[in-house]
């Protein structure tokens, strides 16, 4: 009960009590812009001063390696489940929305590691922003084939004669050519291109920027920036999750029009993700703050980056799929449930 007594849960909490209440408390887009790119770059900055004191040690590695591999395995798994209840293109949406990250839950879940007291490995950062990228590329191949099986069939179909009756009552012979196929289908991006977007991606660029700046500059840029990314980062946050708390609000009507089967796996999936990075982290022995962050990472589902591109790439998915269910549901559950439970979990085991 304590920990969620934390200001910036108990901010969430206000935010989404102020959008239920239709209050008119509303945080300026530039204000939240703004929150945006200093909690990314604050923490890109804390994660390279933590790697500069560290160095690349196999334990890195081996963190970096597991936070990749959950980022194969999730969406997969999650794209063979949903299949059973929802078309191909929106298990794939829906998928990558779950197999991908979210930066503020993150973000929030190294602030209470910090108050806990445990410590983590700077470079958890990096693994984040590796973390992003596999699902949204691995939906968009899925899309792509569905789309090229969907034009097979339909040229297949097109192409078989048909019998039409002509004004005289005779019976003619006649097929649609594949020019005559028509239907809603959404651009064939190439890999590189999905690599090139999403790395040059604000996000991604000012996240790992930052952090290359904090390796470089280590102690002595940490002192100078300790005012700017330490001392100030509490309160951003809270702004920043106040600000949440307001646009969950908004998205709640949203999840409650979603079949019980998606809310399950809404609540059901991030525990699964979670789970199967806890036995990873425990198997190759990897310390307890990074193992709490790969649970946090592999439950944590993108509102963001992977919409921003699958409403392009995968314009035959429904969108108010993956953004409610992410934003209304898994988020909130993981900032206020998620982050104290996956920590108790982890110091239970590794005894910390």
């Amino acid at each position: 009960m304590q920990s969620l007594l934390d200001p910036a849960i108990l901010f969430f909490a206000l935010g989404i009590f102020a959008g239920l209440v239709r209050s008119n408390l509303e945080m300026p887009a530039a204000i939240s812009k703004f929150l945006s790119i200093y909690l990314l770059m604050a923490l890109g900055l804390k994660g390279g001063f933590a790697l500069a004191a560290s160095g690349f040690t196999p334990s890195v590695a081996t963190s970096l390696g597991l936070a990749v591999l959950l980022a194969i395995v999730v969406p997969l798994v999650g794209y063979a489940l949903l299949r059973r209840v929802l078309s191909g293109f929106n298990a794939a949406a829906v998928a990558a929305t779950y197999g991908s990250v979210s930066a503020v839950t993150f973000v929030t879940a190294t602030q209470y590691l910090e108050s806990q007291h445990i410590a983590y490995g700077g470079h958890m950062a990096a693994a984040m922003a590796l973390m992003e990228s596999p699902a949204i590329i691995l939906a968009v191949l899925l899309a792509n084939a569905l789309r090229q099986k969907q034009q097979a069939v339909a040229v297949a179909t097109s192409a078989a004669p048909v019998v039409a009756m002509t004004s005289g009552g005779a019976a003619t012979l006649g097929g649609h050519g594949p020019g005559n196929v028509s239907g809603k289908s959404g651009p064939h991006l190439s890999v590189g291109k999905i690599l090139h977007e999403s790395f040059t991606d604000g996000t991604q660029l000012l996240l790992l920027g930052a952090m290359l700046i904090g390796l470089l500059t280590g102690d002595a840029g940490k002192a100078a920036m300790q005012p700017f990314s330490g001392d100030l980062f509490k309160g951003m946050l809270c702004l920043f999750l106040l600000d949440m708390g307001l646009s969950t609000a908004r998205n709640l009507p949203a999840v409650r029009q979603q079949s019980p089967w998606l809310l399950a796996y809404a609540v059901l999936g991030p525990i699964t993700h979670a789970t199967l990075a806890l036995g990873l982290a425990w198997l190759v022995a990897v310390p307890a703050g990074d193992a709490v962050l790969l649970m946090v990472l592999a439950a944590s589902a993108s509102y963001i980056a992977v919409p921003a591109v699958v409403r392009y790439a995968i314009p035959e998915a429904d969108p108010s799929l993956y953004v409610s269910l992410s934003l209304g549901l898994t988020f909130p559950l993981n900032i206020v449930l998620g982050i104290p439970l996956y920590t108790q979990v982890v110091q239970s085991l590794w005894a910390v």
